[in-house]
């Protein structure tokens, strides 16, 4: 093709040259004619000495070199014009096909040239771009980091990437952007300027975002369930204990007269048993095992009860009440709930060492999907309750932290960092959510959600305060020796017979023989080898009608519950003190 072309141009010369020198003769046999008008044609044609013959080849011959090289001169210069529009064409189609927006700068960083996708991704029309400043539409970080990069690179002549390039737009909203930054050189070598390819990377970079925040929060999530498992273990074993000591101190009350010396010291032990059990019971609530009594409630009247309770007992803040009248009612157990709820205010007093105020608010709200999803809770209509005070706030460490249990900022001895995460499990396993927000300085807001019910409030009922004592045989089953002796006694003490049992499996063994005389079973939940579920289904079997007490030093919420649906009489929360356990007794055989 190249040697094609060549071949062209040649024959092009030779036949301009040619054709210059015949028009050239022509012109001078013409003149000669006028001007020798007898002379014949061989005189025309060679003039009138040979002189003027070979001065008119040479003539000749040099008018027919220079047109050849004028001809060939203005046939490349042609060529090379279309090729250099053929190519500058191509050059401005791929730059406006591709995604990636293409500019160039001066040294200075004014734009001489853009693409249609850069002006589309800043949101800016091309004739606006023309000659702005790049720091015009960058942050003021950004523009300082890309002063840096613009320089390394006129010095170092390498392309330079930068992953972080952040620019406003035209209608104010910002944008990220990942960048490749050249530089661009004169006929000299010398730097003229920059060219850069960007790309919009708003959408990954907030995808990248929400994806991390999940994973930030499914990984809280599974340490909050590992802590919480871990939580609910140690919650019970202790409960066991205190339930031996809490026995152990009924019964010696029960044998001592009212004037012995040591008679408030074992009222005493009873309370300390009932401080340790308040305990467990944060740690249950954090554990998500702390629901014992579920009913629909009106939680305006929760809110009035233990605001009313706690601002009689801190009268340094002030309390403000925005309650909705018209609120929904919630499923809950409100003993929990109240806990919950006065956590959050001893915090807020904590919060405000000189006095305060604290803002308590309800309000009807529906969430959607997307609002509730990093929560893991169900979208719906939900009953919000916020707890606002004005004291000192909460850092962003220290919120990220805030609900883990055994986390507190207070000195030794001050706080068991319990009181937050048990706030957090008792609204997780009600199936709604908590969130914090706050600001050093400016005070904190803490926001629940609970699940709205379409059940009207449940009404309390008040219980009898006396002592139950009764008739009859109690089958008493716990695998821990020190429970099954303090629980037999305690039993013989309101008046029954009393069979008991180390194991599901014993038991079983002495219902078989004992089913017709036997009025009521008392179980614990939790037992090596047959567990308290497996344990009630095989007794159900051989007596379809046999009442049944639960009894865990977990709560009601779990594996407890699931026992209850399946038929189960009751339940009692460990450690339980003699007037409880009359009364779960003879509620469930009909006495109370």
């Amino acid at each position: 093709m190249k040697n094609k072309s060549k071949d062209t141009i040649k024959e092009s010369m030779v036949v301009t040259g040619i054709g210059l020198a015949a028009f050239y003769w022509i012109c001078e046999s013409f003149m000669y004619f006028f001007l020798e008008p007898e002379a014949n044609i061989f005189q025309i044609l060679l003039g009138p000495d040979l002189f003027q013959v070979w001065t008119r080849i040479l003539v000749l011959c040099i008018f027919a070199i220079f047109g050849s090289h004028v001809q060939y001169t203005y046939n490349k210069r042609r060529e090379a014009d279309r090729a250099l529009q053929k190519s500058s064409e191509k050059y401005r189609t791929i730059l406006e096909s591709i995604e990636e927006g293409y500019f160039e700068t001066d040294l200075k960083g004014n734009l001489t040239f853009s693409n249609d996708p850069f002006c589309k991704i800043l949101g800016y029309p091309r004739n606006r771009l023309l000659g702005m400043n790049t720091r015009e539409y960058t942050t003021d970080d950004t523009a300082e980091e890309i002063s840096r990069i613009t320089e390394q690179v006129k010095q170092s002549g390498k392309p330079e990437d930068v992953t972080n390039y952040d620019v406003i737009r035209q209608d104010g909203t910002k944008a990220a952007l990942e960048l490749s930054i050249s530089l661009l050189t004169d006929n000299d070598g010398n730097p003229a300027g920059f060219r850069g390819m960007l790309r919009d990377v708003t959408k990954r970079k907030e995808t990248e975002e929400e994806k991390r925040l999940l994973e930030s929060q499914l990984q809280q999530a599974q340490k909050m369930e590992s802590i919480g498992t871990l939580a609910g273990g140690i919650a019970h074993d202790f409960n066991n204990i205190l339930m031996g000591i809490q026995g152990n101190a009924t019964l010696m009350l029960l044998k001592i007269e009212s004037e012995h010396p040591n008679r408030d010291k074992i009222k005493n032990i009873e309370k300390f048993v009932q401080n340790g059990t308040e305990l467990t019971k944060q740690l249950l609530g954090f554990a998500r095992r702390g629901k014992y009594l579920v009913k629909t409630t009106d939680i305006n009247e929760v809110i009035k009860k233990s605001s009313s309770l706690f601002a009689r007992t801190k009268k340094e803040i002030q309390i403000h009440n925005s309650l909705n009248d018209e609120i929904w009612t919630v499923e809950v157990d409100s003993g929990q709930i109240e806990q919950a709820l006065l956590n959050l205010y001893v915090n807020a007093w904590q919060a405000m060492p000189e006095g305060g105020d604290l803002y308590l608010k309800t309000r009807n709200v529906v969430l959607d999907s997307s609002y509730v999803q990093p929560f893991k809770v169900e979208p719906g209509n939900y009953v919000q309750i916020s707890v606002s005070d004005t004291g000192v706030g909460i850092d962003k460490e220290t919120r990220e932290r805030i609900f883990e249990p055994f986390f507190t900022t207070k000195e030794m001895g001050r706080g068991t960092g319990l009181g937050l995460a048990s706030v957090y499990g008792i609204i997780k396993s009600h199936g709604g959510y908590i969130d914090v927000d706050s600001e050093k300085e400016k005070g904190t807001t803490f926001t629940i959600y609970l699940p709205a019910s379409e059940k009207e409030a449940v009404r309390e009922k008040t219980v009898p305060a006396e002592m139950l004592k009764g008739t009859g045989t109690i089958l008493f089953i716990d695998d821990e020796k020190m429970i099954l002796d303090v629980g037999c006694e305690l039993l013989e003490e309101l008046g029954y017979t009393v069979l008991s049992a180390l194991s599901g499996q014993e038991a079983l063994d002495i219902f078989q023989r004992n089913s017709n005389k036997i009025d009521l079973v008392i179980m614990d939940m939790i037992m090596p080898g047959m567990g308290g579920g497996e344990t009630f289904d095989r007794l159900r079997k051989i007596n379809p009608n046999v009442k049944v007490l639960l009894s865990s030093g977990y709560s009601i919420d779990g594996q407890a519950t699931k026992i209850l649906r399946r038929g189960c009489d009751g339940f009692i929360q460990k450690p339980f003190n003699l007037n409880q356990l009359a009364e779960k007794i003879g509620k469930i055989m009909g006495k109370a």
